[in-house]
């Protein structure tokens, strides 16, 4: 792993927990019901197997070599503390000498279990964790908020930690601008935060306050990262960097060389894209099947209580990605994004 002193910075994969089609039956004293003979509840096990494979994609095709493990593409929330635990693990082992950063995402609506995920990643060699506001009993303010992350953030005290705000899954509304005034005071090894939110004020705020310090700006909306970089962020973490990476690292380059046509113009072409399926339903379960698609890695279907993408939306998927030019009869078979300019 990187040294823990490097600044997060570039684009961050929000990484996808694969899940196995077809699961094997737990040896119990009961008779299999028609409920468990169901294909669509059978499987969705994590599937370790395939991680080193999707380490060598990201870092060989789309050029991401820092990622964000469990967390909302992740199903984080979904999988068990033990599941958690061992995606962590593989993650970290096959990503040595391959990634720049591994951050674990060790939020959870538990203190104790946040605090065991937390302690987990430093034992294991991560480079960073990361935490979500609680989001079932909320915090009521900024220092309710802070009290819990802090707890969480002194279970490894070692390793940078970063704020992951998403409002509006969590429904937690603590403006980040606020949450960040003074925050080294109380959490020293805080580095920055994942914005997830379309709020440009808030984000602007964020960086314009915070400038004498070197905290990480990550931006966690694509479809609107540029705009975020004219505001300040020093990098960005998103689902579309899996198999978009290439094509928003062409993005990034155009805008350090001051090229802002061209980068507008990535930009709008990953609009297109994002656009498009966000009209047909685009979340975790269609994340999994556009990678599945692009990447020829098995990502599986998700776990409940979300369902698996329809075979319409993949076929619309992938005949708008043919369309932008991502993808080819190449790809398909071999499991490449090709990028267009």
């Amino acid at each position: 792993m990187a040294s823990r002193k490097k600044n997060l910075q570039g684009l961050v994969a929000a990484t996808i927990t694969p899940m196995t089609e077809h699961g094997d039956f737990l040896v119990t004293d009961t008779v299999p019901t028609a409920t468990d003979m169901n294909p669509d509840t059978v499987g969705r096990e994590i599937n370790l197997s395939v991680i080193g494979q999707y380490v060598d994609y990201l870092v060989e095709k789309q050029g991401v070599k820092n990622i964000f493990v469990n967390g909302t593409t992740g199903e984080g929330l979904s999988l068990s503390i033990s599941e958690r635990r061992r995606v962590a693990e593989e993650w970290v082992t096959k990503g040595r000498n391959k990634l720049d950063q591994v951050v674990i995402h060790v939020g959870a609506l538990s203190l104790k279990e946040s605090q065991e995920l937390a302690k987990h990643a430093a034992e294991i060699g991560a480079d960073g964790i990361a935490v979500i506001a609680p989001f079932f009993l909320k915090p009521q303010d900024k220092d309710d908020l802070i009290a819990f992350l802090k707890e969480v953030a002194a279970a490894a005290p070692a390793l940078p930690f970063y704020y992951y705000h998403i409002p509006a899954l969590t429904g937690v509304k603590i403006r980040a601008e606020e949450l960040l005034d003074g925050i080294q005071e109380k959490i020293p090894t805080f580095q920055g935060l994942k914005f997830s939110d379309t709020d440009l004020l808030d984000f602007g705020q964020c960086v314009d306050q915070n400038r004498q310090r070197q905290f990480a700006f990550l931006f966690g909306v694509d479809e609107q990262l540029l705009s975020a970089l004219v505001m300040g962020a020093t990098g960005a973490v998103g689902s579309t960097y899996n198999y978009l990476g290439q094509k928003t690292n062409q993005m990034l380059e155009a805008y350090e060389r001051k090229d802002l046509s061209s980068a507008l113009n990535y930009q709008f072409c990953i609009q297109r894209f994002i656009n498009f399926v966000v009209k047909l339903g685009f979340g975790v379960s269609q994340t999994k099947a556009i990678m599945t698609l692009v990447s020829g890695i098995p990502m599986g279907p998700p776990r409940l209580p979300l369902q698996r993408a329809s075979k319409e939306f993949i076929d619309n998927a992938e005949a708008k990605l043919k369309s932008l030019g991502f993808l080819s009869l190449t790809d398909l078979k071999n499991g490449n994004l090709e990028t267009s300019s």
